[in-house]
């Protein structure tokens, strides 16, 4: 029976140890043919092998690098095997990301032979406004957060004569714990590179521009190769032009997200945004008409343009269509990437899919830094646009971070202030110097220092700094704060009234105490104290205290807890 063993050296791969274990495949069993491939969305089984046979695919999770235990991996011994519908449980819809972990990632052989580029070779066998309306028709909204129709913004570019046109594949992906983006670049290159060249002769682009994040050097790799394979093959020559195609390194800032911004800094200028008008399409880059979309955009394309639009439109809700792709992270037992048809309720997501424990689940925050907490009791809500949106949350890019109950939800608004506050581009006032207000009013109340008009205070300025700032960044940026209160006053009041947090997590309001009753007088606390806050007699001086929890984690009997401080 014919093998292919396939090993995901994608980045969250490499970090696990996927690199150790590749090397021992090749080095210990040279007449097996081993694949790279990108990851397949499980990052928390990483390593992660699979077995390619003619009876089906067995999967390896959590792999070890050691010749004995991959002489059972490719024996296929079912007793290891992983079976990972427990996770999945039949909900995603996998689409956008059916190729991810299934092909070495550079191979554009391997990608034609899995229908890569008939997308491209039938929208060149239509008229390039045929090609817009098919975008149009299949209701696809851009994947980057703002959720603007697709074919209206090609619509917008096709309309334009100018002797340039430019295309930017917007690869900033600055949201913390979001890895949407950087898993399609590093897995499917091809199928990103696809959708803008089809987006290039359906708009009448000269010139495809991907902004990468410099941070993302597996994902640029990737994209460097699959362009030269792309200008070998002739793939960007079009009957009267051909396309050029390049790459530009970002430096990481968050703001640059935002399409003027980007722009600027693609003209070597400091990323700030701009007013509009005129906006890109009619003055973008050097003044030449420009668009940009996302990374999951342009991954879309080839699977709306191969399916059709009525096809690709039958899957969604009404005004959401196909599927999304988010990135699950925080207290989640299955972190990792799912994709999943628009409409699936975040209850599906976070628990069928997620595998989390109902009981120990308090919110999730949806959208990124700028998004919004939504509580457990609301968790029926479908996952679309709109109805995210009324909740005071947002889509965003397709972050999705699960908060436990074990969380203070005062110090999870804090902690994303504290991201957004430092990436404001300060030239909006209201941005620049509210959200900063808003951060210092947090860190007072998490110290036990806030007092009550601090709750109205951020009441107040959250809607002014939306309504005042430029950019999307200001304009969300008080999204967790107002979310968070709208849905968890409880705990605000908790801080500045009783001078308590409940989570016990805020440091300032909480005290170190051992159980002296099962204390087994081990020691292991004493040792393991930086500060030596913890005397010969077992008791903690809380005033000299950093509440590092080091005690706690190397006590054996746990006996020393966190307590209500003040």
């Amino acid at each position: 029976m014919s093998k292919r063993v396939k090993i995901g050296t994608g980045s969250c791969g490499l970090a696990a140890g996927a690199g150790d274990v590749l090397k021992v495949l090749r080095d210990e069993f040279p007449d097996v043919t081993v694949e790279e491939v990108g990851c397949l969305g499980h990052c928390y089984a990483e390593p992660l092998i699979e077995v390619e046979t003619e009876d089906g695919s067995f999967y390896f999770g959590e792999v070890k690098a050691n010749k004995d235990y991959l002489q059972k991996v490719i024996n296929i011994d079912r007793s290891i095997c992983t079976d990972f519908s427990e996770s999945r449980v039949d909900l995603e819809c996998l689409k956008v990301t059916a190729l991810v972990g299934k092909i070495p990632p550079t191979d554009i052989d391997r990608y034609i032979e899995n229908d890569g580029y008939s997308a491209l070779k039938k929208a060149l066998s239509m008229t390039p406004e045929e090609v817009v309306n098919e975008v149009k028709e299949a209701g696809l909204r851009g994947r980057g957060g703002g959720g603007f129709p697709t074919g209206l913004k090609w619509s917008f570019l096709a309309a334009k004569d100018a002797e340039r046109k430019i295309v930017v594949c917007n690869a900033d992906e600055g949201d913390p714990g979001a890895f949407m983006d950087r898993s399609l670049m590093e897995s499917v290159p091809h199928q990103v590179l696809e959708g803008m060249l089809i987006c290039a002769y359906a708009t009448g682009a000269t010139e495809l521009i991907i902004y990468c994040r410099a941070e993302y050097p597996m994902a640029i790799e990737h994209l460097d190769i699959a362009i030269k394979s792309i200008e070998a093959h002739g793939l960007n020559k079009f009957s009267d032009r051909t396309v050029s195609i390049r790459i530009k390194e970002g430096a990481g800032a968050f703001v640059c997200g935002e399409e003027t911004a980007l722009i600027h800094s693609l003209e070597g200028k400091r990323g700030m945004p701009r007013f509009r008008p005129p906006f890109p399409t009619d003055s973008g880059y050097l003044g030449f008409p420009t668009m940009i979309n996302n990374v999951e955009t342009f991954g879309n394309i080839p699977v709306l343009v191969r399916e059709g639009s009525e096809a690709f439109a039958s899957v969604g809700t009404e005004k959401s269509k196909g599927t999304k792709i988010f990135a699950l992270a925080g207290d989640v037992k299955y972190p990792g990437l799912v994709e999943v048809p628009m409409g699936i309720t975040l209850k599906e997501i976070v628990y069928d899919i997620g595998g989390v424990d109902p009981n120990q689940v308090k919110a999730v925050q949806t959208g990124g830094p700028s998004g919004g907490c939504i509580p457990a009791e609301l968790f029926d809500t479908p996952v679309d646009y709109d109805s995210l949106n009324s909740l005071g949350a947002i889509m965003g890019s397709g972050g999705l971070i699960v908060i436990g109950k074990n969380r203070c939800m005062v110090e999870t608004s804090r902690y994303f202030l504290d991201f957004t506050h430092r990436e404001s581009c300060g030239k909006c006032t209201f941005c620049r110097v509210g959200t900063k207000r808003m951060f210092e009013t947090l860190e007072r109340i998490t110290a036990g220092e806030g007092v009550t008009e601090d709750i109205d205070f951020l009441e107040d300025i959250g809607p002014k700094i939306k309504a005042g700032s430029l950019c999307g960044l200001g304009q969300t940026a008080p999204n967790p704060v107002l979310a968070t209160l709208r849905y968890f006053r409880d705990e605000f009041e908790a801080h500045v009234i009783d001078k308590n947090c409940p989570a016990l997590e805020c440091n300032a309001l909480v005290n170190v105490n051992i159980d002296l009753k099962n204390c087994i007088k081990c020691r292991l606390c004493i040792k393991n104290c930086a500060v030596n806050a913890i005397d010969d007699n077992f008791v903690v001086d809380n005033e000299v205290c950093t509440r590092c929890n080091s005690c706690i984690e190397v006590c054996p009997r746990s006996c020393i807890a966190r307590v209500e401080g003040k």
